[in-house]
């Protein structure tokens, strides 16, 4: 199989960070999940604890869905 072919993983650990941009601060994750750019940095935080605290999804690992 080409590398081109293969899906890239998705780490199951996450590692978000909260990063500033001009006047707003965004949350990101090493998944590839980013919030919504927010003027508090409270809430940028409080994106990224609610996302790290979030279940995973079911990525088709043979798990039941619901």
């Amino acid at each position: 199989m080409h590398a081109h072919d293969q899906t890239p993983a998705v780490p199951d650990v996450h590692n978000a960070t909260t990063t500033e941009r001009g006047s707003f601060s965004v949350a990101r994750c090493t998944c590839g999940w980013a919030g919504p750019a927010r003027r508090s940095r409270d809430r940028a935080r409080t994106d990224a604890a609610a996302h790290m605290a979030a279940p995973p999804p079911n990525r088709g690992r043979g798990l039941p869905a619901g």
